[in-house]
């Protein structure tokens, strides 16, 4: 028979992946706890409703990349392609937001049908914060902050940089629509097939074109920020400012205008020259429609989403994750001789429960000495252990010969130490 393949675009996490990944998680969860956030959960799926209303009819993810069909009940559904839909949707539903402050956390998977390419997924992983009930610059930036904390507990802080733009409202954006419609009607012949179309459609969106024609076009189009209002212009000013005064470096794109149609006033990306054309490592800014949008009260929110698979491609090309973390194991307990294995799974149990910060692993399945030892050699373990019976008939266990382990497969040390009284000091000492 044909072996069955993952689907293109959505891709296995091995084992020894895996612990760059948890690395990268237990970062993330330290850092929304200092600042207070709490987590929330919420399905992979929901009704497609709920993001057309959300990100937008027209948008590029709900006319061509949201992975959707009809359930039995003949109901249309959508593997969520982001997660702050969700958020709201899950907050609202449950009597969270109304007249209340929520500071949020959540983390998962998200599906868009997409090109894959490096840093680029069907199933892709996200990390989002999302604040609610809060008006005002200082909330934004108490949201920037909680990124600009990560960056700089993951070593990252040098290799990223953050763009801010203003969009101003909703109106604002509108008067901003016809006026970059009539001025790309002049210049139909540097457009391709989607600035053409998204020009009557969504023609912001036609900043966001990676067509090197179509930016030249855009060169001499009219400014997003010259038709701003003054409230979001002072809000966005106070914002800079407080920026300036945390220390939180920043460049002002006025180009940049976010992929979905929630946003409004402040929005921004973190970008970085690592990974290529898959600059945006995490990206957000308010949103204080969305609630209403959605069926909710007026709530004013803002938050941001963080690529995982992309930051872990960063820490991975920089060589940021510690050296101990990828250090899966620590103790290899090898058992030598027949019917000793009881006492292997007794030794490691009590190594576990003394030293919980340490991995154990007991070998299980028999074998000779030698096969033992390579098993231990190749777990990476730092140090094994060796228990073997003293003599023929000897029903008890007294010592213990250690070997501390390295990378080239040889020992460095080997010792004979008693059970349990000095094992668990060499353990100490040893692989601590």
């Amino acid at each position: 028979m044909e072996k069955l393949q993952a689907i293109r675009g959505m891709n296995d996490i091995l084992p020894e992946q895996s612990l760059g990944w948890q690395f990268l998680e237990a970062c993330f969860h330290s850092v929304v706890k200092g600042f207070g956030y709490q987590e929330i959960r919420f399905p992979v799926l929901e009704q497609t409703q709920l993001f057309k209303r959300s990100i937008g009819a027209v948008s590029d993810i709900v006319e061509k990349e949201m992975y959707s069909f009809d359930d039995r009940n003949g109901d249309n559904l959508s593997l969520r392609p982001e997660g702050t839909a969700g958020c709201v949707r899950a907050a609202d539903q449950h009597g969270l937001l109304y007249n209340q402050q929520q500071r949020l956390w959540y983390r998962g998977p998200m599906f868009r049908h997409e090109r894959p390419q490096k840093g680029r997924y069907r199933q892709f992983h996200q990390f989002g914060v999302e604040a609610f009930g809060m008006s005002g610059p200082d909330i934004d930036v108490e949201v920037l902050q909680v990124a600009a904390t990560l960056w700089n507990e993951l070593g990252l802080t040098d290799h990223l940089t953050l763009e801010i733009n203003n969009i101003g409202s909703a109106d604002d954006r509108k008067k901003y629509s016809h006026a970059l419609t009539s001025y790309l009607s002049t210049k139909l012949e540097k457009l391709d097939d989607d600035a053409r179309n998204r020009m009557h459609t969504n023609p912001i969106r036609v900043l966001d074109s990676k067509n090197l024609d179509v930016q030249s076009a855009l060169v001499e189009a009219p400014l997003l920020c010259d038709f701003v209002n003054e409230n979001s212009k002072t809000d966005f000013k106070k914002l800079q400012e407080l920026l300036n005064k945390l220390g939180i470096g920043f460049l002002e794109n006025p180009r940049l205008v976010r992929g979905l149609d929630y946003y409004n006033n402040c929005v921004y990306e973190w970008t970085t020259d690592i990974l290529g054309a898959q600059g945006a490592v995490c990206g957000g800014g308010r949103y204080d429609g969305l609630v209403q949008q959605l069926g909710g009260r007026a709530t004013e929110a803002c938050g941001f989403a963080i690529g995982v698979e992309r930051l872990v491609l960063m820490l991975d090309s920089l060589d940021k994750i510690p050296a101990n973390v990828l250090k899966p194991l620590d103790v290899y307990i090898a058992v030598i001789g027949e019917n000793i294995e009881l006492e292997g799974l007794k030794l490691s149990q009590a190594i576990r429960r003394k030293y919980p910060h340490l991995g154990v692993v007991c070998h299980c399945g028999g074998g000779k000495f030698n096969n033992q030892l390579k098993r231990a050699f190749k777990s990476g373990a730092e140090v094994a252990v060796i228990l073997e019976r003293d003599g023929e008939g000897d029903e008890s266990l007294t010592h213990a010969k250690i070997r501390r382990l390295d990378e080239s497969g040889d020992s460095r040390l080997e010792e004979i130490v008693d059970i349990p009284e000095k094992l668990g000091e060499f353990l100490k000492n040893s692989a601590s």
